[in-house]
C-alpha cells in the first residue's frame, strides 16, 4: 500500500524483506501479508489494474487476484497472458450454522411436546419477506463479500470475474416411474440393503434418519429387513455398517448424492452477483463449462483456486493462455465471532449456566493473532498464536506445539480476531497439456519465500 492508505500492485516476497529491512515500509496487515510504503504516493507509482476472479462453492469458495498483458507471440499474432498473483480458498460454516438452526428448533419442538414453556408452533405458510436467505446460504454471501471487500482494500481491483452456476434441481415423478416401493424394489432386486437377505418381508428404510435431517426423496431410501431396520434405528449408516465395510461402500454407491448444496447454490449465485456490485467495479458473469474448458486446456487440476483462476474468457484459438498459478494457498476458514447466547444449554435446551457479558479482558478478546515473550520457565522464548481470553488474566494461547498459559504481561497484539482462521497449503496444480499447444509458454507456479512474519502456517 502506499504511504496514503492507496492499494498498490503486489510485488515479491524478496522484494518485500528488502523494503523492509531498509526501513522505508512497515508491515500494515499480519494475514493476509501487507505492506505499506512511508516513502511512495499512488500518485509516484505505476499501478495496472487487476482482476478478481471468483469461483463460488457451498463449502469452500475459491478468489484469486490475476493480471493480464499482451504479448507478441512466435508468429507475430498479438496474445494475452494470465498470471495468477494471489489465491485464497475461504472455507464456509453452513454446515454448521444449518445444524445449530436444526438444534435450536428441535428445543423448541420438545418444549411444546413437553407442554414447558408452550409456545404454539407457527404456521409453515407463512410468507419470507423480499430478498430473504437461510441462515447458511446468507453466511455463504456475507463471507465472500467480506472477503472480495478485503482484497479491493489491499490490492488495485479494477474488475470482478464470477462463475455463476445453475444446478438443475429434477423432479421426481413417481407416477411415471411406478411406485416408490417399485423402484426400490427394481433398484434393489428385492433383497435387504444391509444384509442381503432375500424372500423376506422388506420395509422401506431412510438411509440417512429424519432426526438426523434426512429427506423422503427416493436417494435416501432403501429396502431393510424387519430385524435390521429395527436395529439400525436413527443410527447413522456410517455406524451401523462399520464393521461390514464392504456393504457400506455398496449402500453409498448406489444412493444419489443429496440436492443440499446444489440448493444453496442455486440461491447463492444470484445473490453473490448483486452483492459485489455495490463494489462500484464491472462484474462479469461466466458460466462454469466455459471455466471447466480452460482449466482443461491447461491441463491443470480440479481445485477451487484452479478454477477461480480459469474463470473468465480466453481466446484459445487465438493463443490466449494461464502461464502461471500461484505455488501456496492462503486457507481462511470461517469460524466466527463467538455466540450471542448468554447461557449454557442443558441437553435439553433449559438454561444451565450464565456466560459472562465481557468479551474483553486486559485488552484482549477470543481470537486475536497474539505475540507472547516469556522470559523464564519451561515455554522460555517467543511464541505467535491464537489467544483464549481468561477474566483472571491467565490467558492461553495456541501455539504449534500446543496450548501454553501466559499472563498478559508478556503479551503483544499483533492483529485483532477478524472471525477466520487461517493456515497455508501447496497448490496441487499440475504443467500444461502441451508446450506446442500453448505457444511455447510454460505454466508454472508462482513459488516463492514468504515474508519475515507474514507466513500464515504458524496462524
Amino acid at each position: 500500500m502506499s504511504s496514503d492508505g492507496k492499494p498498490l500492485m503486489p510485488c515479491h516476497p524478496a522484494r518485500a524483506r528488502e523494503l523492509l529491512a531498509r526501513g522505508r515500509a512497515v508491515v500494515a496487515r499480519r494475514v493476509p501479508f501487507v505492506i505499506r510504503m512511508k516513502d511512495r504516493t499512488r500518485a509516484e507509482s505505476g499501478v495496472h489494474g487487476l482482476q478478481l476472479r471468483i469461483d463460488p462453492g457451498s463449502e469452500s469458495t475459491g478468489l484469486v487476484l490475476t493480471d493480464e498483458k499482451t504479448e507478441v507471440g512466435e508468429r507475430g499474432a498479438v496474445v494475452t497472458v494470465r498470471r495468477g498473483l494471489f489465491a485464497t480458498e475461504l472455507r464456509h460454516r453452513g454446515d454448521q450454522i444449518r445444524t445449530c438452526m436444526q438444534q435450536r428448533a428441535g428445543y423448541r419442538r420438545r418444549r411444546r411436546s413437553a407442554n414447558n414453556r408452550y409456545r404454539a408452533p407457527r404456521s409453515r405458510n407463512r410468507t419470507q419477506p423480499a430478498g430473504w436467505l437461510s441462515p447458511s446460504v446468507r453466511h455463504r454471501v456475507d463471507t465472500t463479500f467480506s472477503l472480495a471487500v478485503r482484497l479491493s482494500r489491499y490490492a488495485p481491483v479494477t474488475e470482478i470475474h464470477v462463475e455463476r452456476v445453475a444446478f438443475s434441481m429434477r423432479q421426481e415423478e413417481h407416477q411415471a416411474r411406478g411406485t416408490v416401493r417399485t423402484r426400490l424394489q427394481a433398484k434393489w432386486n428385492s433383497t435387504c440393503a444391509y444384509c442381503g437377505a432375500t424372500g423376506v418381508r422388506l420395509n422401506i428404510e431412510h438411509v440417512r434418519p429424519r432426526s438426523r435431517g434426512g429427506s423422503s426423496r427416493i436417494s435416501n431410501l432403501v429396502l431393510a429387513c424387519v430385524p435390521c431396520n429395527r436395529a439400525k434405528g436413527s443410527e447413522s449408516v456410517e455406524d451401523f455398517l462399520a464393521h461390514r465395510p464392504e456393504q457400506l461402500a455398496t449402500v453409498l454407491g448406489q444412493i444419489e448424492s443429496p440436492l443440499d448444496d446444489a440448493a444453496a447454490m442455486n440461491a447463492l449465485s444470484p445473490r453473490l452477483s448483486e452483492a459485489l456490485n455495490a463494489l462500484g467495479k464491472p462484474v462479469h458473469c461466466w458460466s462454469g463449462r466455459l471455466t471447466k474448458t480452460n482449466r482443461d486446456f491447461c491441463g491443470m487440476r480440479k481445485t477451487h483456486t484452479l478454477d477461480a483462476l480459469s474463470v473468465g474468457r480466453l481466446d484459445r484459438e487465438s493463443g490466449d493462455r494461464i502461464v502461471r498459478f500461484t505455488g501456496r494457498v492462503l486457507v481462511a476458514k470461517a469460524t466466527g465471532r463467538g455466540s450471542y447466547a448468554r447461557t449454557t444449554p442443558d441437553r435439553y435446551g433449559f438454561p444451565r449456566l450464565r456466560r459472562s457479558r465481557t468479551k474483553q479482558h486486559f485488552g484482549f478478546v477470543t481470537g486475536d493473532l497474539v505475540r507472547a515473550t516469556l522470559p523464564t520457565g519451561t515455554w522460555a522464548g517467543t511464541w505467535t498464536g491464537r489467544v483464549s481470553v481468561r477474566a483472571r488474566g491467565q490467558h492461553s494461547v495456541t501455539v504449534p506445539v500446543g496450548r501454553i498459559n501466559v499472563s498478559h504481561k508478556h503479551l503483544s497484539l499483533l492483529q485483532r480476531g477478524d472471525g477466520y482462521q487461517y493456515s497455508a497449503c501447496a497448490e496441487s496444480g499440475a504443467l500444461p497439456l502441451s508446450k506446442k499447444r500453448l505457444i511455447g509458454a510454460r505454466c508454472v507456479p508462482n513459488v516463492g519465500p514468504t515474508p519475515k512474519g507474514g507466513d500464515p502456517a504458524n496462524v
